[in-house]
């Protein structure tokens, strides 16, 4: 939690951010994503100051719980000085106990923001899914509140001007701007009229621009002039490595995302690329028009190999 300190901004995360993603469609599926098309309200989490301050945390986290389809799981919600915003004992349940930073109760708004993220650490641990490391587990648990529809407090509670500043989770605010704007080319969602700060609008209007870019890569047909005609030149390239000799053929460069594979002569040249929704990487031939489907988030997209 950044409290008046420096926030840190751009995309430092993003691969692990992509990586989150595509372990979320790999371990919970299409279908069950596709349960989670609605956002929590902002009504179903409000909090006011005129709430009971432990009565209105204990409604916020059910909220959270019902959201994540959780059911058994009872959070038991507490106050305490602490340099983190909260922390979680993940437990055999199904009561769990979550510590909120004592800051929180005065700055009760963001109170659904940091449970939004503990709780999430209770669903993943009872998925069984989790990355290696302290910090790139984090990235993932932001990275799956905000896919799964509860992210946007998240960002929501990033405020900063000239003498104060706050942020809540490990992701950057344009990071959480780029999921949340996947999340939405996924399910058709605005989340920008739910926001309470303006700083959070620009945040997640920059992270548009940067997932709008993931589908406008090569091959897919959408790519501008410049990506294409790289893409041409990488792959006159990979045509010549493999006429010389058998083995794989390297990818198009730095900076890019695709990369060519060929057996041996006569065996026709592949490029494999990320999915723009899910980040699995697809490998299709190299044969001009192509539409590919992805196995594992079902989109359909457009290529000129």
């Amino acid at each position: 939690m950044a409290n008046g300190g420096p926030v840190e901004h751009g995309y430092p995360h993003l691969d692990t951010v992509r990586a989150s993603i595509t372990a979320l469609y790999k371990r919970l599926s299409y279908d069950t994503i596709q349960t989670f098309a609605t956002s929590v309200a902002p009504v179903d989490v409000a909090f006011c100051d005129t709430d009971d301050l432990y009565l209105g945390a204990q409604r916020v986290a059910r909220e959270l719980v019902r959201h994540y389809r959780l059911p058994d799981a009872r959070m038991i919600v507490s106050f305490r000085e602490m340099t983190h915003a909260a922390h979680v004992e993940l437990a055999a349940g199904p009561e769990y106990f979550v510590e909120l930073n004592d800051r929180f109760r005065r700055h009760r708004r963001d109170i659904g923001a940091a449970l939004a993220h503990e709780v999430m650490h209770v669903y993943l641990h009872r998925l069984g899914l989790s990355f290696s490391g302290t910090r790139e587990n984090e990235i993932l648990t932001d990275t799956a509140a905000t896919y799964l529809g509860a992210g946007w407090l998240l960002l929501d509670a990033y405020r900063e001007d000239g003498a104060s500043s706050q942020k809540l989770g490990y992701l950057t605010p344009e990071e959480f701007g780029y999921v949340l704007a996947k999340r939405a080319q996924v399910f058709g969602e605005d989340p920008s009229v739910w926001f309470t700060s303006a700083q959070a609008y620009a945040a997640f209007a920059e992270g548009r621009v940067r997932a709008r870019s993931d589908e406008r890569q090569p091959p897919l047909t959408a790519a501008g002039w410049v990506g294409r005609r790289r893409y041409v030149q990488d792959r006159r390239h990979a045509g010549d490595l493999r006429s010389a000799g058998p083995g794989g053929v390297g990818a198009g460069g730095a900076g890019v995302s695709y990369a060519f594979t060929a057996e041996g002569r006569g065996v026709a040249l592949r490029v494999s690329f990320p999915c723009p929704t899910c980040q699995q990487r697809i490998r299709v031939p190299v044969r001009g028009r192509v539409r590919a489907r992805c196995g594992l988030c079902r989109t359909v997209l457009e290529c000129d190999t």
